[in-house]
């Protein structure tokens, strides 16, 4: 599964990427978000869904100084339930800031790894200006070379009224509420990365992000 979208680094410009299609520069690009695809993820149509390999949205924005990347899956789920953490599945941020614009220069891999007592670790690797990989305990701000990581359970961040949506699409007519937000008290497992942004920029390029998961031992 994956989603991806183009950020440009102009300053005071900020984006949120989630799922659905884009359209980048006249490409339509095809992504998943939430329980895609439903085959394999959404518990109405399979007993025992993938949630720890489900992407739920990237989101990339920038500051004068940091570029920061958001991967969020595994959700929506209750607020009462934990964080998914699966050591057989590998999360990729792709970066991209040369042509051709599909190829990632940058892959960002993140992987989690199980310790004594039940807890959990996250490894992240390719990080540019990084000295070998970043390593600790989840739900832990980790710091190396400048660069900051952060994996754990969040507030779902993205506001999306499904209500409104499945009106609108039976009755032909705009039904959105921006009072009513399906995902509000909902949470998502995700990955936090905060890097230099002279590390990712190119000259005047577009910065491409999009993320992928790919389980051991099978094919998503």
């Amino acid at each position: 599964m994956k989603m991806r979208h183009a950020l440009p680094l102009v300053a005071g410009v900020m984006m949120a990427l989630a799922g659905g299609a884009f359209y980048v520069t006249g490409s339509g690009l095809t992504a998943a978000d939430h329980l895609d695809p439903p085959g394999r993820t959404n518990p109405a149509n399979d007993m025992t869904p993938d949630k720890a390999a489900d992407i739920a949205d990237v989101f990339a924005w920038h500051t004068a100084t940091d570029i920061n990347f958001v991967l969020t899956f595994a959700g929506p789920q209750a607020a009462n339930l934990p964080a998914v953490y699966d050591p057989d599945v590998l999360y990729t941020i792709n970066v991209s800031n040369a042509a051709p614009r599909t190829t990632p220069d940058i892959p960002i891999e993140v992987r989690f790894g199980r310790g004594s007592g039940n807890t959990f670790g996250v490894q992240v690797k390719g990080l540019p200006g990084v000295t070998g990989a970043i390593e600790g305990a989840v739900e832990t701000d980790l710091v190396k070379d400048g660069v900051r990581v952060r994996a754990g359970l969040f507030d779902d961040p993205f506001f999306f009224d499904l209500q409104g949506f499945r009106d609108t699409v039976a009755t032909g007519t705009l039904r959105f509420n921006n009072q009513r937000d399906f995902f509000a008290g909902q949470n998502d497992t995700a990955i936090v990365i905060s890097i230099p942004r002279d590390r990712i920029e190119n000259g005047t390029n577009l910065v491409d992000v999009w993320a992928t998961t790919a389980r051991f031992g099978g094919q998503l």
